[in-house]
């Protein structure tokens, strides 16, 4: 169970808060707006928290194309996108990877793929902790076997695959490859607005190890967050939890209360073949 969009220390103590009011079992938070969002204090104090209620924290790269000054990141063709353009995006988005590593972080949201190469080179390395794990953004989220083998193998620890594909289409990617998959039962607008609590059981069978993520739908947009969005990011947090609430109610009334789930701590996680680090 995974709640996202928990964009500082005071929306993830009302996570916390609310799971425990729930009986929501909450194994990991991530954060969107950005490790260069939050101050040293911020995280510090995330890790703690999140580290006393037992939940991995995972904080996002930054920066991105979809910030940056480029025109093609908004056109209707598309364009870079989330990605880091040039050298220096992909150097500082390998200073986040550091600074997060130095203050406790063991979990980064990557949504380019060479980021994702170069901060798996530096595991391998041992310029970061070999603990430290890579989970790959909806943003650059692979929608067929193959792509999901090459992601897995660049260095992905986990993977947000995109909430349209079907059910067979995700035990698809599950068959091609043992990397974790993360899975919005709910996305947020501009990830399509999905709502699929009632799949939420057959996902589990087709394509476990899963995170069930809670975005939401008509939910005010909060990126990048800061003091002037604190309340709307600290109740959007808190319905997050609710929302994965009527998915395990949902389960429960349907029979799907006996699927296994990790228990809250360190789930141990499947790693998948790699691609060979150049020595």
């Amino acid at each position: 169970m995974e709640i996202p969009s928990v964009e500082g220390p005071e929306p993830l103590r009302a996570v916390l808060e609310e799971s425990r009011e729930r009986g929501v079992p909450v194994h990991r938070v991530s954060q969107g707006s950005g490790v260069m969002m939050l101050d040293d204090a911020e995280i510090k104090d995330m890790v703690a928290v999140a580290q006393d209620g037992g939940a991995e924290l995972s904080l996002f790269l930054g920066p991105r194309g979809i910030w940056d000054i480029g025109a093609a990141v908004t056109s209707a063709s598309g364009g870079s996108g989330p990605r880091a353009r040039g050298r220096d995006q992909l150097g500082q988005c390998l200073e986040d990877v550091v600074r997060a590593a130095e203050l406790g972080v063991r979990n980064v949201l990557v949504a380019d793929e060479g980021v994702l190469w170069a901060c798996h080179q530096l595991r391998e390395q041992s310029e970061l902790p070999q603990d430290m794990r890579f989970k790959v953004s909806i943003l650059a989220g692979p929608v067929n076997p193959a792509s999901v083998i090459v992601v897995a193998g660049l260095g992905a620890d986990s993977i947000n695959v995109p909430s349209d594909l079907t059910v067979a289409q995700v035990a698809e990617l599950r068959a091609a490859c043992p990397v974790a998959i993360d899975f919005y039962l709910e996305s947020p607008d501009d990830a399509g607005g999905i709502v699929r609590l009632y799949d939420a059981a057959e996902l589990i069978r087709v394509s476990s190890p899963i995170y069930l993520k809670f975005g939401l739908r008509n939910a005010p947009a909060i990126y990048p967050a800061g003091g002037h969005l604190r309340a709307s990011a600290t109740e959007t947090a808190r319905e997050r939890v609710r929302r994965a609430r009527l998915a395990l109610d949902i389960m429960e009334r349907g029979g799907g209360a006996s699927l296994p789930m990790s228990p809250v701590g360190d789930p141990q996680l499947p790693v998948p073949a790699r691609f060979p680090v150049p020595a």
